[in-house]
């Protein structure tokens, strides 16, 4: 009763109230893509084009429908609007997109863009999670980089980077089905396991190379290629190898794997790369491809002496096949080769190729192919023909590999990913940035999240004087009414979380070595220096500071015991009475 009388005397709340922020209606204006035709182009839409957009034609409506001659609009409207209609002529079909507005939103999520730049060498692997909020990506220069749509700003900068493997490149990211962990897969024998947020969780065994046998290895002994996880079972993922094997792990035991596939090749050694590995959508199969250039299927319920599917010369020997993808229906296998090819396979007709892409430039190993969320079309990179030539993204058709689309996105694109939930695509480039590609009618969050964000709120006298005058007191694992975060009195759960970095606020370590991102490092050698010049053992009187420890050697002699029995002692006459008298009286 109380707010409907305010109401209808006007008055709406006491106090003054807060600024709302505003939203610039064209702010993704400011994204958007600038496409200018190429000549080429061009060409082809005038010939497709032909004579009819240069001279109407007689059923235009400036043409004369007797004659067919070309007239004024006023002579065709003048004449008799009683026509015979053509029997043959069919009615329109309805189509519930133009109903509700949606006729003229693209094709391909790509009008918009936005650039993600904070690595300095090729992205050469990419990942998303499954709810489309946060990018993983691997570089050669050896970094690992966390990227949150959600919490970054104008800046576009990633919230954790960490080298996981010093000095090797990153050559597969994947996120687990659930998003709760994801692998890295670097140029070394070992496979790591990071949680959520990038902390550590496992280390995986390294094989003892002078076995000669793989299957009685515990791990691989040669570098990682590639590695997937299994659709249905988030405890479970696989790893392929330079060692010619494919390995089957537990999460929960990292000290042995759970099955492995010896891959035999008919090269000289019986021994071949595998450099891609994936698992079908049902979980059916695992397929490897191998740098002989063969494609093999294994069933997931047999004991992979041999696989049930080969294919010889699928790629050029010799070269390494970038990616290796099932379709969603599982019966199709999309495969990039570095021998510049696309091919599709059927599983069910498994001797030839379905379709063939050739001339798809690849300059990195790493290159891969993807299907559509829909299924109907294929998205790769390709680099340029000549030196100094900008590379593409090509949008192929699923039936024949026909190019649909291409993409300028001024760098060559090595690694894609179309997210399904958010419809936005990421490229990994190879001058080291991410390009987001996203449409503001079809895609959700994502890239869109920055633009939907007000600007920056400016830091005003008394924020500051807020901020030095009341200090938070920060203590790990501790609210500010003195409760602990989990809200369980749990110990382990509690050293658990003192233990995650973010989760207890950790302040940042002192830098090891020569320094890292703009901080300086100090070795062990700057400390004793610093040791050395505070000394102020210079400044002392000597002769007081040895005769502090002459009381001390005496009462307890450590070093002169042994020979103190047979020291000479000082034997002094004594001076008589009557000596001291006469030296008195004189």
């Amino acid at each position: 009763m109380e707010i409907d009388l305010m109401a209808a005397m006007g008055i709406s709340g006491f106090g003054k109230q807060p600024r709302k922020r505003q939203l610039d209606v064209a702010r993704f204006d400011k994204a958007k893509r600038e496409e200018t035709p190429t000549s080429a182009q061009v060409h082809a839409e005038e010939q497709e084009a032909g004579p009819s957009r240069v001279a109407p034609t007689p059923s235009s409506p400036l043409a004369d429908p007797a004659t067919g001659n070309v007239g004024s609009r006023e002579s065709y409207l003048a004449a008799p609007a009683s026509q015979p209609e053509d029997p043959s002529a069919e009615e329109p079909e309805y189509d519930p997109d133009e109903e509700y507005g949606q006729a003229d939103h693209p094709e391909f999520p790509i009008t918009h863009e936005l650039i993600l730049k904070d690595h300095t060498k090729v992205v050469s692997a990419l990942s998303l999670d499954p709810s489309g909020a946060r990018v993983l990506s691997g570089s050669h220069d050896y970094d690992c980089k966390l990227w949150d749509f959600g919490g970054m700003d104008q800046r576009c900068k990633p919230f954790k980077s960490w080298q996981p493997a010093e000095s090797y490149h990153i050559h597969d990211l994947k996120y687990s089905p659930d998003g709760q962990r994801f692998l890295v897969v670097s140029g070394t024998t070992q496979p790591k396991l990071y949680g959520r947020d990038g902390e550590e969780q496992a280390t995986f065994i390294k094989g003892d190379p002078y076995i000669r046998d793989m299957k009685n290895t515990s791990g691989h002994v040669s570098e990682l290629s590639s590695c997937a996880w299994h659709p249905k079972d988030t405890q479970t993922f696989i790893t392929s190898s330079a060692d010619s094997t494919i390995r089957i792990w537990d999460v929960e035991n990292k000290r042995k794997q759970k099955a492995v596939i010896v891959v035999k090749s008919k090269e000289r050694g019986a021994r071949t790369k595998v450099t891609a590995c994936s698992y079908s959508p049902d979980a059916r199969y695992i397929a490897g491809a191998c740098l002989d250039g063969t494609l093999h299927l294994w069933k997931t319920n047999s004991n992979f002496v041999r696989p049930d599917l080969t294919v010889q010369d699928a790629h050029a020997k010799g070269t390494e096949t970038g990616s290796l993808v099932f379709s969603a229906d599982g019966n199709t296998v999309l495969t990039r080769g570095s021998d510049h090819t696309v091919k599709l396979w059927d599983i069910r007709s498994f001797k030839r190729p379905v379709a063939t892409r050739p001339e798809a430039m690849a300059l990195y190993p790493t290159t891969n192919a993807i299907f559509s969320p829909d299924n109907k079309f294929v998205v790769t990179g390709v680099g340029g023909s000549e030196k100094g030539g900008h590379g593409a993204l090509l949008f192929m058709s699923r039936e024949n590999l026909e190019v649909v689309k291409q993409l300028d996105v001024g760098a060559t694109p090595v690694v894609v990913q179309w997210h399904p939930k958010i419809n936005q695509i990421i490229v990994g480039l190879t001058n080291g940035a991410l390009c987001v590609l996203y449409s503001p009618q079809t895609s959700l969050n994502g890239a869109k999240l920055l633009l939907n964000k007000g600007p920056a709120k400016r830091p005003t006298v008394e924020d500051m004087s807020d901020a030095v005058a009341a200090p938070a007191i920060i203590i790990p694992g501790v609210t500010r009414d003195g409760e602990f975060t989990s809200g369980l009195p749990n110990k382990r759960k509690r050293d658990k979380e003192r233990q995650d970095p973010r989760k207890s606020r950790r302040p940042e370590l002192p830098v090891q070595g020569p320094g890292r991102g703009g901080r300086v490092g100090a070795s062990a050698t700057q400390h004793v220096v610093q040791n050395l010049v505070r000394d102020t053992t210079r400044d002392e009187d000597p002769r007081e500071a040895l005769l502090k420890y002459a009381k001390i050697g005496e009462e307890d002699p450590q070093w002169t015991a042994a020979w103190r029995i047979n020291q000479p002692k000082p034997v002094f006459a004594d001076v008589g009475e009557d000596k001291e008298e006469e030296e008195g009286t004189q």
